[in-house]
């Protein structure tokens, strides 16, 4: 078991976790992001306990790509994702429909190296449609892992139902992208890919499984890492959004191929596991991880 993880900052704009003299992550719940980028929190940099950092901030072919967010793409036409929305037969357009996702109020165990979080989801014309409550926690800390559990539910404040959906419940094929996302950096361009049940590369694009790995490397030093997300057996219809090229990300949307309606009053809640593992970790090591840290 590895040092304690604990929370080494907290001020007006973000929220820092570290183990020893690493800063697993910086938590910006204040961010300065443009309209267009749809301005929520994200974690970046997030890094292992080698030190070495795992997330892209605002690439150049995707600037409302930040780190690892918890978003949508589509909810009932409006935008929390950022820039441009697809529009069925027409492709990629900017619309005024790019909302933001506003940071209200912590709750933080600091003992635990957990915070919970209360957040407004606002309409680019104001409307405040959902309420969300998200918690964070490191844990199970080793000598060359860690885990962050993020737990999120979000209730319809509106009059009528919400509709979540992507990219590809509006017509475009392979492109379920919404809910919690991670960008990583551009050295992991074309990493590896490794699934549940065999699952391997970009072939899990829109299919189901347990849990997805991505391996890549980085530059200047010599090391890779490894980030496996687990889904929760509780989250319904997740299919994977994945690439390797022409950039690494990972996405288990739970509106890929069919969109989620939640009705007025409603709560949907989530779960998932990100572990960032120093080293290339290969299937044995992953499975034999997953079989050891059940939900």
């Amino acid at each position: 078991m590895g040092e304690r993880p604990v929370i080494t900052r907290q001020d007006d704009e973000v929220l820092v976790v570290s183990v020893g003299d690493v800063e697993l992550f910086t938590y910006v719940h204040r961010p300065s992001t443009p309209a267009f980028e749809g301005p929520k929190p994200y974690l970046h940099p997030v890094r292992t306990l080698a030190g070495d950092v795992v997330t892209a901030f605002r690439p150049h072919d995707h600037r409302w790509h930040k780190g690892v967010q918890m978003t949508a793409t589509d909810v009932s036409g409006e935008n929390f994702w950022g820039g441009v929305t697809y529009v069925r037969d027409e492709g990629y357009v900017a619309l005024p429909n790019v909302g933001s996702m506003r940071h209200e109020d912590f709750t933080v165990f600091e003992d635990e190296a957990r915070f919970e979080e209360l957040l407004s989801w606002f309409t680019e014309s104001g409307q405040h449609w959902v309420h969300e409550t998200r918690s964070l926690e490191v844990r199970d800390v080793s000598a060359d892992s860690w885990t962050l559990e993020f737990a999120t539910t979000l209730t319809n404040l509106r009059s009528e139902p919400l509709v979540f959906g992507s990219p590809t419940t509006n017509g475009r094929e392979l492109a379920g992208y919404t809910g919690f996302f991670w960008r990583g950096p551009r050295s992991f361009t074309d990493g590896e890919v490794i699934a549940a049940d065999g699952g391997t590369g970009q072939e899990m694009m829109g299919k189901a499984a347990r849990w997805l790995a991505f391996v890549g490397r980085h530059d200047e030093v010599d090391r890779s890492s490894t980030l496996l997300f687990l889904d929760h057996p509780d989250n319904k219809g997740t299919h994977w959004f994945v690439r390797s090229s022409p950039f690494a990300a990972v996405n288990p949307s739970f509106a890929f191929h069919d969109t989620v309606e939640l009705p007025p009053g409603e709560e949907l809640s989530l779960r998932y596991r990100l572990v960032v593992g120093s080293g290339a970790w290969d299937r044995d090591r992953l499975e034999s991880y997953v079989e050891a840290h059940p939900w």
